[in-house]
């Protein structure tokens, strides 16, 4: 196994981490002061639709992941795959930035961190 299937990997393994939380808050667990700036416990129905969404994004997140480490057949060129991975570091970066503004000091110590990791998974793959 590659450094790049390794970490590859071990992103898939948080985005399902993550996409487990998105689903507890989308059944209604009482959560959401870890998540969407922390203002409410229960997420109401927007917010719910909005995990949704990320979910969604996780797997297509995990998906570039795996094709950049040559787990998966890409359904595109490599060069729109390393793309993709950069634009990825950034936005987990841009995440760590804004997890790290939160009103929500439990979303700051829990989010931050993760997405501080995804950021440099990201990073090493695009490397």
């Amino acid at each position: 196994m590659t450094l790049d299937q390794l970490l590859a990997i071990l992103a898939c393994a948080l985005l399902a981490v993550l996409a487990v939380f998105q689903s507890a808050l989308i059944a209604g667990a009482p959560l959401g002061h870890l998540a969407w700036g922390g203002q409410h416990r229960v997420l109401p129905p927007k917010l719910r639709i909005g995990s949704a969404v990320s979910i969604a994004l996780y797997a297509l997140f995990a998906y570039t992941a795996l094709a950049k480490a040559d787990l998966v057949p890409a359904l595109v060129n490599r060069g729109f795959t390393s793309v993709a991975i950069w634009v990825l570091t950034a936005y987990f970066a841009l995440g760590v930035l804004m997890n790290g503004i939160s009103r929500s000091k439990a979303e700051r110590l829990l989010m931050t961190p993760t997405t501080l990791v995804l950021a440099g998974l990201y990073l090493v793959l695009a490397l």
